[in-house]
């Protein structure tokens, strides 16, 4: 049990420096505009190949962006779905149910409290893992669900792209949530929350394709990395959740459950 308990910290701490690797290159290109400003002052940009380097322009333009490249709002890159009234549809008999993910699942997991509704909900609003989801009231906050599939409820949004990679509009989102968050601090209710037009007024600045491809190259592996072991503690809590309680009752032998736990370290 140890050594399980061990393997899924490791994994927390590996998942949080990889997330924390591909924010760091997002900020460097795309809000501090590092590669840019290098050029600008006749020196290579640090730890890029030439080709890459070529990729960027070397001056700014009269409105303070790397020339070529645009300012957006959220919605312009991405779909930022909200979630359904979900007691609309409740379980059925003889159906399969889903967990209904709020903001209580959002920060914490599924737990034996969370609801449930039927499975026969509208396919818009259901949660697969990798789905980018945000809380847009009460506790702001932002992750990709790794804790199988779930139904959407509403104060939340599922947010998709075919504009852009995954990890450019999460990180796009997570420019500005520390803005989102004192806003929805500041309004005059029980739960703080931010409206449509917070997202249309949070810019990001979006390159040239061949630019935003550079940067897929080295940032998507880092990302689906960081995704990968999260749902590997997924697999690894529920196997030690399920051992426990039959090692305590004798049901299965020390051995059997080594065995078992081998398999997967």
């Amino acid at each position: 049990m140890g050594a399980l308990d061990d393997k899924i910290e490791l994994n927390r701490r590996m998942a949080a420096t990889l997330e924390e690797m591909a924010r760091s290159l997002y900020r460097s290109w795309f809000v501090d505009f590092d590669p840019v400003h290098a050029k600008a002052a006749g020196h290579p940009p640090a730890h890029m190949d030439k080709a890459t380097a070529a990729l960027f322009p070397d001056r700014f333009g009269d409105d303070g962006l790397p020339e070529g490249w645009r300012m957006v709002g959220l919605p312009e890159i991405a779909t930022f779905l909200n979630g359904a009234a979900l007691q609309k549809f409740p379980e059925e008999e003889g159906i399969a149910s889903l967990p209904v993910i709020k903001i209580a699942e959002l920060r914490n997991g599924v737990t034996p409290k969370s609801g449930r509704a039927t499975s026969r909900i509208p396919e818009k609003y259901l949660v697969n893992n990798g789905d980018v989801l945000f809380s847009w009231s009460g506790s702001l906050l932002q992750k990709v669900w790794t804790e199988g599939q779930g139904a959407l409820n509403q104060h939340l949004f599922k947010v998709t792209s075919d504009i852009v990679p995954k990890w450019f509009h999460f990180f796009g989102v997570d420019q500005h949530m520390e803005d989102f968050q004192l806003t929805a601090q500041s309004k005059a209710t029980t739960m703080g929350h931010i409206q449509r037009h917070h997202l249309d007024d949070a810019k990001v600045c979006l390159p040239p394709d061949n630019v935003l491809s550079a940067a897929d190259v080295m940032v998507q592996p880092i990302f689906e990395k960081a995704i990968a072991v999260q749902l590997e503690n997924q697999t690894l809590a529920t196997l030690r959740d399920s051992l426990l309680p039959r090692l305590m009752s004798g049901e299965l032998r020390v051995g059997a459950a080594r065995e078992q736990i081998e398999e997967y370290m």
